[in-house]
C-alpha cells in the first residue's frame, strides 16, 4: 500500500496496539502486504474566545476541580462582579470581620443575581459570601503559588502554541482550609506585621500555631525549594518554640537550576539543604531552620531517632523516589504524625494527605511498576529513540566505567581477584575477564592513534559488523516458529552503516570515544584531534579487517532474558584458561600501571560524555531508520532526567499549604482535606476526598493501621501473651525483626516466658537495643477463640 507514504497525515479510527482503520477509501490502493512505521501527528486546534465584556455575560461551561462544589464556579463569578461593584463603590475592598461589609457584598450579589432574569442562581449561599467578603482583601501565598503555576503555564502556552489553553473562566475556592470553629472578630485584626494578610482570613490564634510549629521537610530539590519560600512566607516555623528541620544527601547540578530556584550558579557543588535553609533565612530572618544532609532511612534512625519523631507537627515530603517515600509514610504511620506528599511529572501533579486515624496511608495504594524495555529489544531489536540511548548509556558505562574498575581490580590484587572469579565460576565472571583482557592486551592504547584506532574498530563493530550478523542470523524474509513474519512490528529490520569521513555525525563519534579512550589510559590529548580535517587524514590511516557473518552465532530474542551472557557447562574451565592469558599479559604491563575509570557525568558539556552517548544512540537510530535526537534531547533521556517544570512544582506546592492550615488547625474532619491530581498541558484539575483507612473489627474493639498497641514496664512473656487474652485474642507466635521469639508449637519455648521482652530480644534475636531506644517492636500472629486468624495492630514493648 506504497500510496500512504507521501508523508500526508491521515485520520484513523478502532486503534488498536497492532491495528487501526483508516477514514478513507482505499479501494484503489495497493495490497497491504506487511509492516510499516506510522507515526502519531497531532493536528492544531482553533480556540475562538469571547471578549471579556461578552463572556462575563454569558460564561458558558466552567472548567470543574472538585466536584463536590460543582454549583460553585457560577456562584464565585457572580462573587467577583459583585466585589468590583463594591470596590467602584467606597473605593476600597472589604474590610476582615466587618459584617457591614459582608452584608454590603451580599445585598450587591442579590441584586446582580435578581437583574440575571432567567440565569439568575437559586441560592446565593450568604455563608460563603461572608467568607468571600471576609477574605477579599488578603493577598495569600499557597494561593498564590497555586494560581501562579497555573497562570504561568498560561502564558507559555500563549507563546509557545504548545498544550491546550484554559478555555475562558476557572474559578477555584479552599474555603474547608478555614479554621473549623467560628472566630472572634478581634482575631482578625491586624497586628501590624508581614503576617496580617492571613491573619486576616485564619485568625491570629492559627498564625500562632504557625508559627510555633515544629516541620520536618524532606528533599530539598524542585519541591522542597517551593516549599521552603512558601513555609517562609507563611511563617511557619518563625515563632520562638517553632523549628524546621531540612534534609536532603545531595548536591547541586547545573541542571537542576532551570526549576530548583533557590540555587544560582556559583552554589553549584554545594549542599541543596544548606544552601536552600540560607535562601530560605533570607525571605524570612525569623525561621528557625536546622539543614542537614542525611538521607531518610533505616541507616539513619539515629539521626532521626524517636524522639525526633515524636516532636514533629507535621512531615512534608518533598522526594523523587518511591522507597523514600515508603519509608517517611511507615515513620509517620509508626508516630502518628501528618504526612502532606506531593510529586510532579512534566506539566502533571498530585498531592495526598495522610492525616493520623482520618485517612489511608500513602502506602496503602501503590502505582503499578513503571514497564521496561526487554533486554533483547534494548540489545538487538530496538524501535524508539529511547532504546537506543538506554543501550548507549550501558555501553559507556561498561568500555569507560566498569571495564577500567575491573582491570584496576585486578592490577591491585591479581590473586583475590582471580581466586574471586574463580569462585564466581559463571558467566558473567568470563564475561568479566574477557573484557579486561581485551583492555590491557588487544584493545591496549598506547598512543593517542591507537585510540583513534580504537574508536573506529568500535564503529566498525557497533553499526556495521554486529548489523551484518543480524541479519545474516534472521534475514529479511525470516519466519518466526509459528511461521509469522520474524521482522514484524514493533521489530525493524536494521540497515549497516558504512563509515565516511565526510559524515560529520561518524567524525564526531569518533572524536567523543578516542578523547575519552584517551582519558582512561592517562595518554595526553592532541588539540587537532577537533580539526575535522586532520582527524579524518589520523583516520583514513587505519586498516579496517573484513567481516564475515558467522553461522552458530547466539543472538537472544527471549523478552523474559535479563543478562546476553549465556551460562556453558565449561564455563569454569574457560575461567583458568582466561585466568592464565591475564598472568602472561601482566608481565607486560608495568607494576604501577592504572586505569582511570570514568563516572558519567550529564552536566559538564566539556567532557565529552553526552557527545559519545548522543553519538552511540545515533548512529544506532540510523541503523533501525529510527529519527534521532539531538544532545538535549539525549541528555534528558540518558541522564534519566525527571521533567519538571516549575509551573506544575508551584501548583502541587500551594495546594498541600492550603492543606498545611488545616493540620496545623488540628480540628478539621476528612471531608475538609483534599488529595488532587492536575495536569496543566490539558488543563485538567481534579481534587477529591481522600479515602478514610480499612477498619478492622473484633469483639468490641476496632483498629485500623494508624493504630499501635502499647504495653509498658516491660513486661515478661507471659504478662504479654496473658494482656492479649485478656482482649481475646490467643498469640501463637511472636517475632522481632527476622527472628522468633516465642511460637507455641515449639515446647521449649516455653522455658521463655519468665524473660523480659528485652532480654529475649538481646538474648535470642542477638540485637543490642541502642540508647535512644526506649521500646521494641514486636509482630504477633493471634487467632480468635474459633481458631480464625486475627490481624492485629503492631505491638510495642516500653522497656525503659
Amino acid at each position: 500500500m506504497t500510496e500512504l507514504n507521501d508523508g500526508k497525515p491521515r485520520k484513523i479510527k478502532n486503534a488498536r496496539p497492532y491495528s487501526f482503520t483508516l477514514e478513507e477509501d482505499t479501494t484503489n490502493f495497493g495490497a497491504y502486504e506487511r509492516g510499516g512505521i506510522v507515526t502519531q501527528v497531532k493536528q492544531p486546534k482553533v480556540l475562538n474566545f469571547k471578549p471579556l465584556r461578552e463572556a462575563i455575560k454569558d460564561p458558558g461551561d466552567f472548567l470543574l476541580s472538585d466536584f463536590s462544589k460543582f454549583d460553585r464556579p457560577p456562584l464565585l463569578h457572580l462573587a467577583f462582579q459583585s466585589l468590583d461593584k463594591f470596590v467602584a463603590e467606597l473605593g476600597r475592598f472589604p474590610v476582615a470581620g466587618s459584617e457591614e461589609d459582608a452584608q454590603k457584598l451580599i445585598s450587591i450579589t442579590t441584586d446582580l443575581n435578581e437583574s440575571l432574569g432567567e440565569g439568575k442562581l437559586d441560592d446565593i449561599n450568604p455563608k460563603l459570601l461572608r467568607h468571600f467578603a471576609f477574605g477579599a482583601r488578603a493577598v495569600l501565598n499557597p494561593m498564590a503559588a497555586m494560581f501562579g503555576g497555573i497562570v504561568g503555564q498560561e502564558v507559555m502556552k500563549a507563546c509557545s502554541g504548545k498544550f491546550h489553553p484554559l478555555f475562558q473562566f476557572f474559578y477555584f475556592d479552599s474555603v474547608e482550609s478555614l479554621p473549623a470553629e467560628p472566630l472572634d472578630p478581634s482575631d482578625f485584626k491586624p497586628l501590624n506585621s508581614r503576617y496580617d494578610a492571613q491573619i486576616s482570613v485564619f485568625g491570629s490564634k492559627l498564625q500562632k500555631k504557625l508559627e510555633d510549629a515544629i516541620v520536618f521537610v524532606v528533599g530539598s530539590g524542585a519541591l522542597g525549594c517551593e516549599f521552603l519560600k512558601n513555609l517562609a512566607l507563611m511563617g511557619v516555623s518563625c515563632g520562638k518554640h517553632g523549628k524546621l528541620t531540612i534534609t536532603d544527601d545531595d548536591v547541586i547540578e547545573k541542571s537542576n537550576l532551570s526549576r530548583q530556584f533557590l540555587f544560582r550558579d556559583w552554589n553549584i557543588g554545594q549542599p541543596k539543604s544548606t544552601v536552600a535553609a540560607s535562601a530560605a533565612s533570607s525571605i524570612n530572618p525569623l525561621m528557625h531552620i536546622e539543614a542537614l544532609q542525611n538521607r531518610v532511612g533505616s541507616e539513619t534512625e539515629s539521626v532521626f531517632h524517636d524522639a525526633f519523631w515524636e516532636n514533629l507537627n507535621v512531615v512534608i515530603n518533598a522526594l523523587d523516589n518511591v522507597n523514600a517515600r515508603l519509608y517517611v509514610d511507615q515513620r509517620c504511620l509508626y508516630f502518628q504524625k501528618p504526612l502532606l506528599e506531593s510529586g510532579t511529572l512534566g506539566a502533571k501533579c498530585n498531592t495526598q494527605m495522610v492525616i493520623p486515624h482520618l485517612t489511608e496511608n500513602y502506602g496503602a495504594s501503590r502505582d503499578p511498576p513503571e514497564k521496561q524495555a526487554p533486554m533483547c529489544t534494548v540489545h538487538s531489536f530496538p524501535h524508539n529513540i529511547d532504546h537506543c540511548l538506554t543501550w548507549a548509556r550501558s555501553e559507556f558505562e561498561g568500555l569507560l566505567e566498569k571495564t577500567p574498575a575491573e582491570a584496576n581490580a585486578y592490577l591491585s590484587n591479581p590473586s583475590e581477584y582471580t581466586s574471586a572469579m574463580r569462585s564466581a565460576g559463571d558467566a558473567q565472571a568470563r564475561d568479566n575477564l574477557e573484557r579486561v583482557i581485551e583492555c590491557l592486551d588487544s584493545e591496549r592504547c598506547e598512543s593517542f592513534q591507537d585510540c583513534i584506532t580504537w574508536a573506529r574498530l568500535k564503529f566498525e563493530d557497533y553499526f556495521s559488523n554486529r548489523v551484518k550478523q543480524l541479519t545474516y542470523t534472521f534475514p529479511e524474509d525470516a519466519a518466526t516458529s509459528t511461521g509469522a513474519p520474524f521482522w514484524s512490528a514493533p521489530k525493524r529490520f536494521p540497515r549497516a552503516v558504512r563509515f565516511e569521513t565526510s559524515d560529520s555525525s561518524h567524525l564526531h563519534f569518533i572524536m567523543a570515544a578516542s578523547i575519552l579512550r584517551a582519558e582512561t589510559f592517562g595518554i595526553p590529548i592532541p588539540d587537532w584531534v577537533k580539526n575535522p580535517k586532520k582527524l579524518a587524514e589520523a583516520i583514513d590511516k587505519i586498516i579496517v579487517p573484513d567481516f564475515k557473518p558467522k553461522a552458530d552465532v547466539k543472538i537472544v530474542t527471549d523478552e523474559r532474558a535479563t543478562t546476553l551472557a549465556t551460562a556453558s557447562v565449561d564455563d569454569a574451565d574457560v575461567i583458568n584458561q582466561l585466568i592464565m592469558k591475564l598472568e602472561q599479559y601482566r608481565k607486560n604491563i608495568p607494576s604501577d600501571f592504572r586505569m582511570k575509570p570514568i563516572q558519567f557525568e550529564k552536566d559538564d558539556d566539556t567532557n565529552y560524555h553526552m557527545d559519545m552517548i548522543a553519538a552511540l544512540a545515533n548512529m544506532r537510530a540510523r541503523n533501525y531508520s529510527i529519527p534521532e535526537v539531538d544532545k538535549l534531547q539525549a541528555k534528558l533521556i540518558a541522564g534519566r532526567i525527571i521533567p519538571a517544570i516549575a509551573t506544575a512544582t508551584a501548583m502541587a506546592t500551594g495546594l498541600v499549604c492550603l492543606d498545611l492550615y488545616k493540620v496545623i488547625d488540628g480540628s478539621h474532619k476528612l471531608e475538609d482535606y483534599r488529595n488532587t491530581f492536575a495536569n496543566l498541558a490539558l488543563p485538567l484539575f481534579s481534587i477529591a476526598e481522600p479515602v478514610g483507612p480499612k477498619v478492622i473489627k473484633h469483639q468490641n474493639l476496632s483498629w485500623t493501621v494508624w493504630d499501635r498497641w502499647i504495653i509498658k514496664n516491660n513486661p515478661t512473656l507471659r504478662e504479654l501473651l496473658q494482656w492479649l487474652s485478656d482482649k481475646g485474642l490467643n498469640a501463637y507466635s511472636i517475632s522481632f525483626g527476622s527472628c522468633l521469639l516465642y511460637n507455641s508449637m515449639f515446647p521449649r519455648h516455653k522455658e521463655r516466658m519468665d524473660k523480659t521482652m528485652a532480654d529475649l530480644a538481646r538474648d535470642v534475636a542477638k540485637v543490642e537495643l541502642p540508647p535512644y531506644r526506649n521500646h521494641l517492636d514486636v509482630v504477633v500472629a493471634c487467632e480468635d477463640d474459633d481458631d480464625n486468624d486475627v490481624d492485629i495492630p503492631q505491638v510495642s514493648v516500653y522497656f525503659r
